[in-house]
């Protein structure tokens, strides 16, 4: 297999003022080099893995005469990215790029998304020991989407597919999207779900004002919403062995899943209209939802775990948006965790779902 080079860049989860600070702590290309932490258990050395690490193919977005969100941090020059994970105690990174290109038609998706999966392909093959990558995938074409998952997976070696939480207005709960999710249930494929940003609240001016709430609240509502309509439109259920990772905690879901409950008793179904055959908080636990750790409080992780276990938690870091450097040490100082909780939430869960091999 030949794959050509391709420049690689971050995006997403960006806010303006943000920016300024996160360069200086965290993404600059002028990081000093530093020693890399190894984190152990119980003294033993154990690999960790960040499920939530941002990345974009500049060439992919040259097809369309798009530029970079984030030029200033590209992986032409890997050292910023592995100094930051050296120092975090990070072995590898699943690289995504959030999806941009839901609008393109059936052809220009299949030439971006061709390119930026040889890309992705490229950097994890150049480095294997510390990235791996999701696929991308043209959601708005269900049958070139299959064929995306199909050669990404098998022939270029990625570990899973990345999302967005809809689609050009379509909700991922849309029997539209059955054919992407039968595939990647029959491949035993990680899903892995960023939100796009709530654009109908902020054209509404709803999360406008301080506080930057189109990030801060509209990511974890999307997210949200996507599961919400997942689980009571019956897609859980048609689909047993899909697996998705919701990320920021799974937004608000996981710690307000019990008013989803509470809905299917207090009102009629006719009202309700739940598809689904279990009360939403099954979901958390049955195996099919699993969830980052950016819920940035031991307490909060905590609760988090103990609605969903420790088996369905896994580091990330949204780097390079600088809103956590310290998911390693959040595992490490939530109480109540056993040893073998810290080390599958630290690495192994990642392992087992991404199909890495064991050291």
């Amino acid at each position: 297999m030949s794959i050509a080079p391709q420049s690689i860049g971050f995006v997403n989860c960006d806010w303006t003022p943000f920016r300024a600070a996160h360069d200086h702590a965290v993404g600059s290309p002028n990081i000093e080099p530093s020693t890399r932490r190894e984190v152990s258990i119980d003294g033993k050395k154990i690999r960790t893995i960040d499920i939530h690490a941002h990345c974009a193919v500049p060439a992919a977005l040259d097809v369309i005469q798009k530029t970079p969100e984030r030029s200033d941090l590209s992986m032409e020059d890997k050292e910023a990215r592995l100094a930051s994970m050296d120092k975090q105690g990070l072995d590898m990174a699943a690289l995504s790029v959030n999806p941009w290109w839901y609008h393109l038609e059936y052809e220009a998706a299949e030439a971006v998304i061709k390119i930026q999966n040889e890309g992705l392909a490229q950097i994890c093959h150049s480095d294997p020991d510390r990235f791996i990558a999701f696929a991308s995938i043209a959601l708005q074409h269900p049958d070139l989407a299959v064929d995306q998952i199909e050669y990404g997976v098998n022939n270029l070696g990625l570990r899973g597919i990345n999302i967005g939480c809809y689609v050009e207005g379509r909700e991922l709960s849309d029997p539209f999207f059955h054919p992407v999710w039968a595939k990647c249930e029959e491949l035993d494929l990680l899903v892995f779900m960023h939100p796009r940003g709530t654009n109908e609240m902020v054209s509404g001016g709803r999360l406008s004002g301080g506080g930057a709430l189109a990030n801060t609240i509209g990511n974890p509502l999307e997210t949200t919403l996507a599961l919400s309509h997942l689980i009571f439109e019956g897609t859980m259920d048609r689909f047993p062995g899909l697996k998705i990772c919701a990320v920021h905690g799974g937004g608000y879901f996981a710690s307000y899943a019990h008013r989803s409950d509470a809905v299917i008793r207090t009102f009629s179904n006719q009202r309700v209209q739940a598809c689904c055959k279990h009360p939403p908080t099954h979901y958390l636990k049955n195996g099919q939802l699993y969830f980052d750790s950016i819920v940035f409080d031991p307490a909060a992780l905590r609760y988090l775990i103990s609605q969903t276990g420790a088996d369905k938690i896994m580091i990330g870091t949204d780097y390079p948006f600088g809103w956590t450097t310290t998911e390693v040490d959040l595992v490490l100082q939530t109480p109540e965790l056993s040893n073998d909780d810290r080390i599958a939430i630290l690495g192994g869960n990642a392992a087992r779902l991404l199909n890495i091999p064991t050291e």
